[in-house]
């Protein structure tokens, strides 16, 4: 593939890139959607947007027009994507969100963005709306995707809101004649690279939610250097798409796949359904969040354990064996990060034997083991890709050394989103990807997350992370002031993350500034780094760090209920039940010993850094509650709903 050339033939605009892909590629999958009988039905580049244009169409007669900002109230499904791009057709811009969402964030969102019409993508999501319409006065038009009861009808009616359905628009549209067809076409070309094409609320880790405001040229941005990071996608790839769209993580890849000439299968961000779609489909590639690696591995642990004595014993052996031939692999090819300089030669030259020595054994392991659990993922994979949060240590490691490629990466919603992403030539190991093409990273001093000094660090130093570039957003909406905090006059967004650069551009992240720590003792810690290293445990699913002006630091942690239940089960752990469990002896001696064991000198952490008391919580996270949809913790609501856990530990 001629990256330049693809590159350069994208167009200014989403809408102008999908035609110009359409009259290239008129036959290629672009979706790929299970029927009732679970058997997935292909739609080509040619009949999608014959669809997009329908809708566009429709969506102008109901009044619809450049400039507008659409809600889009739903999870990832086919209808999604036509939607979109019928909206960016017309000039709007839609405002996107995802079905775990609460009433009050849906009813905040819609009115801050003066939404007249939205989509919603069931009677549910509407009533979110309906139950304190008052807090929506703007919101005229609802549109849903699936039908509704009579009840829904009745109570949007007498609320001033008018009801239409998808599926009425989607035929309104086949009636479009050709000169009709020529205006919309025509609409696209008078859009601007510099118009907002998504306005995206952040999810509100830190308090209310802030809408970014994406454009067109952020999104192109991103689309015409995507395939120097990613070589190997190929015309034609099909990736399987389980995250939600509305996130900015997930919908950039969806334009990206469009400018790489792809296509999508949609499947559900639930290990056994994901897999069995694999089956089915057999993608090539595929996104996912880093909590649905670990339940995919999680998963597979506890499949093996179901087989006999011998069986376990060589897939863990097996395991055992791939990761140190991946560690000596590594060292071979150079893939080590250098935050320290020193000739890559070295390398080579010490990781020659052990490559050497191991890559028999592998070779065997690979035929006995490693391929078919591969092939559970379809047999074609070529590359996954983890975002949004940061991969477990052991859970690469588990995938590595199977010989599954899992490239990680790194950036935020106002960077539309990618900042880095591991080349999948070279996927070196600790760190989050190279810098993105096109991109400006710098390294810069901080105290108290507030720059120091603007010159940038030279590599291997630790400061905030800086970012310049086209895909910078174009500022929060009705938001200056939010704005002018997070970029500076030279065009410099200062991310509120703690990093430092590799000799070879490659990205670390090694906390967050806003998320710092402050003993009484004065001493700084970073909470995200020691939760990492607990939430490697197979007992822990998921860790809080707490410690804000105390003594010492301590941790509310979320117990992984199906392995502790098995391991009460191995040692004859009497209990009534799974709360009376966790008070057992046994099991707060299990958890002090992993969080011993996993946060000591020997592992990096200071003294000050020990987790010197912990409780367990009974119930895991919620979407929404404790954290949002990127699965990121919302530490300022974990502190008032666990406030009586924590007085008891401080």
């Amino acid at each position: 593939m001629d990256l330049t050339k693809l590159a350069k033939g994208l167009g200014d605009t989403l809408p102008v890139m999908l035609r110009n892909k359409v009259q290239k590629i008129p036959n290629f999958t672009l979706q790929a959607v299970k029927n009732k009988s679970g058997m997935f039905v292909r739609y080509s580049y040619s009949q999608v947007y014959q669809h997009i244009i329908e809708m566009a169409y429709s969506l102008k007669k109901l009044g619809i027009k450049k400039g507008d900002h659409v809600g889009m109230m739903s999870d990832n499904r086919r209808e999604w994507l036509i939607s979109d791009y019928a909206l960016l057709s017309l000039g709007a811009a839609d405002v996107p969100r995802g079905c775990d969402s609460m009433g009050i964030e849906m009813r905040f969102i819609l009115n801050f963005a003066d939404c007249k019409y939205s989509f919603f993508e069931n009677a549910k999501q509407l009533q979110k709306i309906l139950e304190k319409v008052e807090e929506c006065p703007n919101l005229k038009v609802a549109i849903l995707f699936d039908h509704a009861d009579q009840a829904t009808l009745d109570d949007a009616k007498a609320k001033g809101i008018e009801v239409v359905y998808y599926s009425t628009l989607e035929s309104e549209g086949t009636q479009i004649s050709k000169e009709e067809w020529a205006q919309i076409e025509k609409g696209m070309d008078e859009i601007k690279p510099e118009d907002v094409c998504t306005i995206i609320f952040t999810s509100g880790t830190t308090g209310l939610p802030k809408g970014v405001q994406l454009t067109h040229d952020n999104m192109i941005a991103q689309c015409q250097s995507c395939g120097y990071v990613l070589p190997h996608m190929q015309p034609g790839d099909l990736w399987l798409t389980v995250l939600p769209v509305w996130h900015s993580y997930e919908r950039a890849f969806v334009y990206m796949v469009i400018a790489l000439e792809g296509g999508f299968a949609y499947s559900k961000p639930i290990a056994s359904v994901m897999l069995q779609d694999m089956q089915l489909i057999q993608p090539q590639w595929m996104n996912a969040v880093p909590r649905l690696w670990e339940a995919v591995a999680q998963g597979l642990y506890r499949e093996i354990n179901k087989y006999k004595p011998l069986t376990k014993a060589l897939f863990k052996y097996s395991i055992a064996y791939g990761k140190l031939y991946y560690a000596a692999k590594v060292r071979f090819l150079g893939w080590k990060c250098r935050y320290k300089w020193y000739p890559r030669v070295f390398d080579t030259i010490l990781g020659v034997i052990p490559f050497a020595l191991l890559w028999p054994g592998y070779f065997l392991g690979d035929q006995l083991v490693y391929s078919r659990i591969r092939a559970k993922f379809g047999g074609k994979f070529r590359f996954a890709l983890s975002g949004g949060g940061a991969l477990q240590p052991e859970t690469e490691k588990f995938f590595n050394s199977i010989g599954f490629k899992l490239l990680e990466g790194y950036g935020m919603t106002e960077t539309a989103p990618v900042i880095s992403f591991k080349n999948s030539k070279k996927p070196r190991v600790n760190n989050v990807g190279v810098v993105w093409p096109d991109f400006d990273v710098k390294i810069v001093a901080e105290k108290d997350g507030k720059i120091v000094d603007g010159k940038p660090l030279k590599p291997g130093k630790r400061g905030l992370i800086l970012v310049r570039g086209r895909q910078i957003m174009k500022g929060y909406y009705k938001r200056d002031d939010l704005t002018a905090e997070i970029i500076d006059s030279e065009g410099w967004l200062n991310t509120g993350d703690l990093g430092m650069l590799s000799y070879d551009n490659e990205l670390k992240i090694v906390g967050r500034a806003k998320d710092t720590i402050v003993l009484l003792g004065g001493e700084n810690i970073e909470p995200a780094v020691i939760e990492k290293a607990l939430n490697s445990s197979p007992y822990i699913e998921r860790s809080v760090v707490l410690g804000q002006d105390q003594k010492y630091v301590s941790a509310l942690i979320v117990p992984d209920q199906n392995n502790v239940l098995t391991y009460a089960e191995e040692n004859n752990i009497l209990y009534d039940n799974y709360e009376a469990l966790l008070e057992t002896n046994e099991i707060q001696n299990l958890f002090r010993t992993e969080i011993d064991a996993l946060d000591n000198a020997k592992t990096g952490f200071r003294t000050c850094e020990r987790i010197f008391k912990f409780a367990l919580l009974t119930q895991s996270f919620e979407i929404g509650k404790e954290i949002n949809s990127k699965q990121e913790l919302m530490r300022h609501k974990i502190v008032q709903i666990y406030k009586k856990q924590i007085s008891k530990i401080f």
